[in-house]
């Protein structure tokens, strides 16, 4: 029977293994292609994950989320991210990246290379296996397939190799680092043995399912034969016939067959108990796995106290060497000892006096700005105050000019009252003439006609025209001079009444600005004042307060 060997799986390239182990972080921006991945938004947010300390939230706020089809935040984004790996490296971890090892940033965001990409993926890798949580990190490349478990710890062992190569010569590191690199070839070695076994083992299966089907098969025959043995026994006896030759090779087949299957059966049970064993032995192979990761930590952080030890020694080195000087100076300085307190104790004095001096000169900064703003301020009240005035001077201008008017209006009136008097008294005349006429008319009735003709006959026909065209003109003169009387006299009282507001509103404006200026000249007097007080407490508070004298009589001068 053939052997069935599923075919071989197709080895993906190092882009697309670490972009699917990269997905295995579930991170919002997504990571599907490598057009994703050039906007750097996703490596960033990965790199949050991996240490969320160094790569904190000020850092990641600075990857602009929305870049679109703009290459130029990509690239900014991906320098930024690349910059971000190679500071973890140095400073966190003490590592020094390869120049093999750093991608190039123009490929990746204008032509999205899958290779360039593939190497900064793989310091991400680099920065994953190295940090605090890489425990779990090996675990989630431990759950990937097969191809991609490959491709994955083949990008961790170029990456080692590579920081190895870079590294500066230590034999305990060296030796170390050697027994890591056996670790990973016997885990790759290890991964290689358990595929085979998978594939052993599915082998297996379906060679047991082929020969439990023709198992079935054959027992189904087995019973269709010993029916029809029930059927034919007479002709079994006759070990002529041809039924009994049959019946004897099936039976030698069917044992056979037995046979064949018991043989099987125990290579099945042979293969099972190796398949347990290699399990043990990769169980076994992962733990030793685990204590030769636990070795390189180890080893990085003696490696790490190594050097800050070495650093510590040189420094110490250098320290007694300073000290050994400084000790042979003191044998000979003995006598300076006192000084160098003395000089302590006022450069303590000193030190007070700065920091006295400098809570003054805060303060003196406060009053400039003070007063800096009450000159301002008093600048605004002069302007204010000579716009107020000739507004003032203009105002009494036109108050005297009506005050004119006003006269002239009086006399026009008195003038009036005179005309209306004399029209009066001849109106008095004319009416008393008028009610001797009409007297007359009573008296007697007949003799109207008559009479009135006598008295037409006696007045004139001119003083009679005369008389009728004064008195309709003093009627319209009446009521003319009444309605223009009446509407000057209220127009100038409204004029009148306007003027005294606004004398009254620049009077009171007038006070309250007087009033201001007073109390702005205290407040820059007490400022003086507190200054003097300042500037006698040494030389230099004095020449600082004296040229503040000079700078608040300048200010005083113009608000005066």
């Amino acid at each position: 029977m053939e052997e069935t060997q599923p075919p071989p799986q197709p080895k993906l390239p190092l882009c697309d293994s670490l972009m699917i182990w990269l997905q295995t972080f579930h991170t919002a921006s997504p990571c599907q292609d490598v057009k994703q991945l050039t906007s750097g938004v996703a490596m960033a947010q990965v790199l949050h994950q991996i240490d969320a300390a160094w790569f904190n939230e000020s850092w990641l706020s600075r990857i602009k989320e929305d870049v679109g089809d703009n290459w130029r935040i990509k690239a900014s984004n991906v320098k930024k991210v690349l910059q971000g790996i190679m500071s973890y490296y140095h400073e966190f971890l003490g590592q020094q990246i390869s120049e093999a090892l750093i991608p190039d940033l123009n490929q990746i965001t204008e032509c999205s290379d899958p290779v360039e990409l593939g190497r900064l993926l793989q310091l991400i890798l680099g920065c994953a296996i190295n940090c605090e949580k890489k425990q779990e990190h090996i675990q989630n490349i431990m759950t990937l397939e097969e191809s991609v478990q490959h491709v994955v710890m083949t990008a961790i062992q170029e990456l080692m190799s590579k920081e190895i190569l870079s590294s500066p010569p230590n034999d305990a590191v060296g030796e170390l680092e050697q027994q890591l690199k056996r670790a990973l070839e016997e885990l790759q070695e290890a991964l290689a043995e358990k595929e085979e076994l998978r594939q052993r083992c599915e082998e297996l299966d379906m060679q047991v399912t082929t020969l439990q089907d023709e198992k079935n098969s054959l027992v189904s025959e087995n019973e269709m034969m010993n029916e029809k043995l029930d059927q034919l026994d007479g002709s079994f006896d006759d070990p002529n016939t041809v039924v009994a030759k049959k019946y004897f090779h099936a039976q030698l087949q069917l044992e056979q067959l037995q046979e064949e299957n018991f043989r099987l059966e125990a290579a099945k049970d042979d293969y099972r108990v190796h398949c347990e064993e290699l399990e043990k032995q990769l169980i076994e192979f992962q733990h030793r796995n685990d204590e030769l990761t636990s070795l390189a930590e180890e080893t990085r952080a003696l490696k790490d106290e190594i050097d800050v030890l070495r650093a510590t020694s040189d420094k110490a080195n250098k320290l007694e060497s300073t000290v050994e000087i400084y000790r042979q100076k003191l044998q000979d300085l003995n006598d300076l000892r006192k000084q160098v307190k003395t000089l302590q104790e006022t450069n303590m004095m000193y030190m007070h006096n700065t920091v006295s001096l400098e809570e003054e000169l805060k303060k003196a900064n406060a009053a400039r700005t003070q007063l800096e703003t009450y000159k301002r301020q008093v600048q605004d009240l002069h302007v204010k105050l000579s716009s107020e005035s000739k507004r003032a001077d203009t105002l009494a201008f036109e108050m005297k000019r009506l005050e004119e008017k006003h006269e002239a209006l009086l006399k026009e009136k008195e003038r009036l009252i005179e005309q209306r008097d004399t029209l009066k008294e001849t109106n008095e005349e004319l009416r008393c003439s008028q009610v001797q006429q009409d007297h007359l008319n009573q008296t007697d009735a007949s003799a109207t006609k008559s009479y009135e003709n006598l008295a037409a006959e006696i007045m004139p026909v001119e003083y009679r025209e005369v008389f009728i065209r004064l008195q309709h003109e003093n009627k319209m003169l009446r009521l003319q001079q009444e309605g223009s009387e009446n509407e000057r006299i209220e127009e100038l009282q409204e004029q009148l009444e306007q003027k005294h507001r606004k004398m009254n509103e620049l009077e009171t404006e007038q006070r309250l600005s007087k009033e201001r200026i007073r109390e702005l000249q205290q407040q820059i007097e007490d400022l003086q004042k507190s200054l003097q007080e300042q500037g006698s407490k040494s030389e230099g508070e004095s020449k600082s307060s004296h040229a503040w004298r000079h700078l608040i009589c300048a200010y005083i001068r113009p608000a005066n």
